[in-house]
């Protein structure tokens, strides 16, 4: 797998894996049916698929050549790009839908 292939890659699974919490009424999308989720559980999500996506690059960062060191600037950045990433879900479930 070449660079480019590996930053599209993480790209679009970072764009899914934004904006799912917003999707989905299960628990850590596996869990039980609920009826409403509250805003602390999809935050929760939020950050485990964030989590999930700085690890999916990292390995392939690490397949495809030297992992480089990263520090807090990088996660911060990160951090903003996926909660930005994941504002269209956000738009849906609290804006257009409303809280019902």
């Amino acid at each position: 797998m070449d660079q480019s292939l590996a930053v599209w890659l993480v790209l679009a699974v970072a764009v899914v894996a934004a904006n799912l919490p917003y999707f989905s009424e299960r628990l850590l999308l596996v869990g039980p049916r609920r009826a409403a989720k509250s805003v602390w559980w999809r935050l929760l999500e939020l950050a485990l698929m964030a989590t999930l996506a700085f690890g999916l690059g990292s390995a392939l960062e690490a397949h495809i050549g030297q992992r480089h060191e990263q520090g807090w600037e990088f996660f911060a950045a990160g951090a903003c790009l996926f909660i930005t990433l994941g504002f269209p879900g956000f738009v849906w479930r609290y804006l257009r839908r409303g809280r019902g």
